[in-house]
């Protein structure tokens, strides 16, 4: 009883998650910062690979989607994109 529960919880509480990550990250980015880092590209290669795992270990689909997108987006707030510091103004 307390699985099915946790089962039925487990996507809306990583969402729940994902949604605080990314909007606590989108407020506290400057505008005048250009680097960026791979959130975007981690959460859609997590949610490829959640589906894929998710799949294979039963039907558990919303859950994979779910984790994959967190942890692809915890991983891709951990790497910065490099980018010249050159100013385009200055040229």
């Amino acid at each position: 009883m307390i699985f099915d529960f946790i089962q039925a919880a487990l996507p809306w509480v990583a969402m729940g998650l994902l949604l605080a990550v990314f909007f606590a990250r989108n407020a506290s980015k400057k505008k005048d910062d250009k680097r960026d880092n791979y959130a975007t590209e981690g959460m859609c290669l997590g949610m490829c690979f959640g589906v894929a795992i998710g799949s294979s270990f039963g039907n558990n689909t919303g859950i994979g989607i779910s984790l994959g997108m967190l942890i692809g987006l915890a991983i891709g707030t951990c790497f910065k994109k490099e980018g010249d510091d050159t100013d385009e103004d200055e040229q």
